[in-house]
Order: structure tokens, then C-alpha cells, then sequence
């Protein structure tokens, strides 16, 4: 939120891609996160297009990197029994 998100928009983020809260390149952004982190999805060429449609190349490798390291550390936490503690707490999807 220091960046400027609000909490109304950060609650939105499990419905992104129907709230008109979020840009199309907010909404790539989400997509393409989602996609590095589900096993069952991939990053396909067309979703790879978009992002980059949208962000140059350094800002694709920093939300790349930053993806992983949230994936990085949210495998660490459940092999240590390392619980949530409440910071970000999302919404149900719809």
C-alpha cells in the first residue's frame, strides 16, 4: 500500500480480471504471476507478448524475480511449518 495500492484494490486482486480496478497491464501482470506459480499453468508465448506489451525488459525481469522469490519463499514456509502471520489476507474467489 505503500506504493500507492488501496485496500480496496488489494482486496480486488482475486478478481482482477473483471474489476475495473486494475489496468490491462495490472491484470498481465497478476496472469502472468499466477501462471509461474500454479503447476497446472504455463506461461504461454501470447501471455509472454502481453507482459512485455507493457513493461520493457528490465521491469518483465523484476516481476519475474520478484514472482519467484514470493514462490522461493512460500515453499520454504510450508517445509518449516513456518504459518502465515496475518499480513495479507485475501478474499475467497467469487
Amino acid at each position: 500500500m505503500q506504493a500507492g495500492a488501496s485496500e480496496t484494490k488489494i482486496a480486488e486482486v482475486t478478481s482482477a480480471a473483471s474489476s475495473e480496478l486494475f489496468s490491462e497491464g495490472e491484470r498481465a501482470a497478476i496472469e502472468f504471476a499466477e501462471a509461474m506459480t500454479f503447476s497446472d499453468r504455463r506461461v504461454s508465448d501470447e501471455l509472454f507478448a502481453r507482459v512485455r506489451s507493457h513493461f520493457s525488459e528490465a521491469q518483465v525481469v523484476e516481476l519475474t524475480a520478484a514472482v519467484a522469490l514470493e514462490n522461493f519463499r512460500s515453499k520454504f514456509n510450508v517445509a518449516l511449518g513456518i504459518e502465515a502471520q496475518g499480513f495479507c489476507v485475501l478474499k475467497s474467489p467469487r
